[in-house]
Order: structure tokens, then C-alpha cells, then sequence
């Protein structure tokens, strides 16, 4: 099974995905991204080559977990509804 080295996880409740660097076999913390902007800046500093088209591109660096590409912001619970 292939592990893309980008994980961007599930969205947390207050909102935000951390976002982690698979190396050696460990996953090294980037921080937590608000936006695709934030991720891009995160795999810019991790010395990632062309953070833009692995962000955007679709060139298979970035796992994004659970709750599907691009969305950072958690659906408020049912019940919130008026």
C-alpha cells in the first residue's frame, strides 16, 4: 500500500487539518492549516519542490484524510440548525 509523504488529517471540531511529514518512517508535525494557502506555505518551509502543484496539482504527495480535499472548516452539529 502507498503512504503519500503529505497528510493533511480529518478536520478537527474547532476547525483546521493538522498537517504532517512522513520521513523515516515517522510523521514529522507541519502545524495546522486553516486553508490550501497553509498547507502550501507548510511544504514550502519542509523544503517540498513545487508546493503549489502538490497542494493543487493532484501529484499524489499529499494524503488528505477522512473528510475529502480542500475543506477546513468542521459542519456544525444538526442540532445548531435554526
Amino acid at each position: 500500500m502507498h503512504h503519500a509523504p503529505v497528510v493533511v488529517h480529518r478536520i478537527l471540531p474547532s476547525g483546521g487539518r493538522q498537517v504532517t511529514l512522513r520521513t523515516a518512517g515517522r510523521e514529522e508535525p507541519l502545524g495546522l492549516a486553516r486553508s490550501d494557502r497553509d498547507v502550501i506555505e507548510f511544504l514550502r518551509r519542509a523544503g517540498v519542490p513545487d508546493p503549489d502543484d502538490a497542494v493543487l496539482g493532484g501529484a499524489g504527495l499529499v494524503e488528505w484524510e477522512s473528510d475529502g480535499p480542500h475543506a477546513f472548516e468542521a459542519d456544525p452539529p444538526a442540532g445548531d440548525l435554526p
